[in-house]
């Protein structure tokens, strides 16, 4: 088992979401987060006041799948999520050792 997350443009999230539900993901956890990479934040004006923005708004997708299914999941994050501007993202994966589901004790492959 693999999971996969996606650090997107929040204005993106319901196309991922989207994608992912219609090429079979059954669950996905959604989070709100802040952050930066390579763009470093920004500058606004606000009522004639210059600040700045250290961190950056993003959507964090977190899913968890058969390892059969990472590439078809990933390609489809990345294309929905590509505009081709700097902030577009990040995606990660890494080895998930077990899962159990908590209400019937179902373990790994039957879990998810």
């Amino acid at each position: 088992m693999k999971k996969i997350v996606a650090v997107i443009k929040p204005y993106r999230l319901d196309e991922v979401q989207e994608v992912l539900s219609n090429i079979g993901a059954v669950g996905m956890t959604i989070s709100e987060v802040k952050g930066y990479g390579r763009q470093q934040g920004h500058n606004e004006l606000y009522r004639g006041a210059e600040y700045v923005v250290d961190y950056i708004p993003k959507a964090k997708v977190e899913i968890v799948v058969d390892e059969s299914r990472v590439s078809a999941i990933v390609d489809a994050i990345r294309k929905v999520a590509h505009s081709g501007k700097i902030g577009d993202g990040k995606i990660f994966i890494s080895n998930i050792e077990q899962a159990i589901r908590v209400r019937t004790g179902e373990v790994d492959k039957e879990a998810l």
